[in-house]
């Protein structure tokens, strides 16, 4: 699978480790920043992983921060994104299967790596229902300001 990952400074420590992760899991991974500990402004690194996965070309996309808060609601207003904050394995695995999520973001400072990395496996993992959950998703698409 191609995934993008993006982070802020905050979410730089783990970001590192989750690539190490996926890699080693046979994925291939791009990395969209940031680089360093430095702070920087999120939106700068989180939107681009968010259009590139949107455009389609990546199958997913994680981003990181402190929380994870503001950077799943920069990835949330891209079209086509479906990012679930997930702070822990069911949040991640409900994700998957009732939203379809396409990215999911994580919150360094809320959790330990093994947590984020077990999150990682579980959303790579989990199906998507479809069903009852596919006709959700249409109607969220349907939305005023969402229309295609």
């Amino acid at each position: 699978m191609k995934i993008a990952i993006g982070s802020d400074h905050a979410g730089f420590g783990y970001k590192g480790k989750i690539r190490e992760f996926l890699e080693s899991l046979g994925h291939t991974v791009t990395d969209f920043g940031a680089h360093s500990e430095e702070p920087v402004d999120y939106p700068v690194f989180i939107r681009p992983v968010a259009e590139a996965v949107a455009r389609g070309e990546f199958e997913r996309g994680i981003v990181l921060g402190g929380s994870g808060n503001g950077e799943a609601i920069v990835a949330n207003r891209v079209r086509g994104i479906r990012c679930a904050l997930c702070w822990n394995i069911e949040s991640a695995r409900l994700g998957r299967q009732h939203n379809n999520a396409n990215m999911i973001s994580l919150g360094q400072r809320m959790m330990s790596l093994e947590t984020a990395l077990e999150i990682v496996r579980v959303w790579l993992d989990t199906p998507f229902e479809g069903g009852r959950h596919q006709r959700r998703i249409e109607l969220i698409d349907a939305a005023p300001g969402n229309a295609r």
